[in-house]
């Protein structure tokens, strides 16, 4: 099996791809050329993680009968200072809100999914750390990023 997407140049730095029949619009900024109709392309990688996990972690829940009344997930990309500027470290926060006695089913849910399950994660931990942290009604209940890097978010 394989996954094949097409990317029409619209002019000037746009660029609209066909994923799975779906139109994603890219485009860049004016300062550069563009016309800021659409997101830059790099932050796709970490929409593509958050959506990786993310529907892990709700299927794993579901599956366990313990959902979650809320879950939102912020991914951060560290950018490197010289080009080519790319991702250098990932860290993903995971914010659920739900019954108090569904905490340790989302705790092992986020788990299973950056250690089990996500492709995207699990192909970009093979050139980058991916970090990620766990909160649970406010309260953070996991958080695997070394202190070092925990200024920078």
């Amino acid at each position: 099996m394989t996954h094949t997407i097409e990317a029409q140049w619209m002019g000037k730095m746009q660029f609209n791809a066909l994923v799975n029949g779906h139109a994603i619009i890219m485009d860049a900024p004016e300062r550069v050329g563009g016309e800021d109709h659409g997101p830059i392309p790099k932050p796709f990688v970490l929409s593509a993680l958050s959506g990786c996990t993310g529907m892990d972690v709700v299927a794993i829940l579901r599956k366990a009968g313990k959902e979650a009344d809320d879950l939102n997930i912020i991914v951060t990309g560290e950018i490197s200072k010289q080009p080519p500027i790319e991702y250098i470290a990932i860290h993903v926060l995971y914010e659920f809100k739900g019954p108090e006695a569904n905490k340790d089913a989302a705790l092992t849910a986020v788990t299973d999914s950056q250690e089990k399950y996500c492709g995207v994660s699990h192909m970009l931990k093979k050139i980058m750390p991916v970090t990620w942290e766990v909160t649970y009604n406010g309260v953070n209940i996991f958080n695997n990023q070394p202190a070092a890097l925990l200024s920078v978010n």
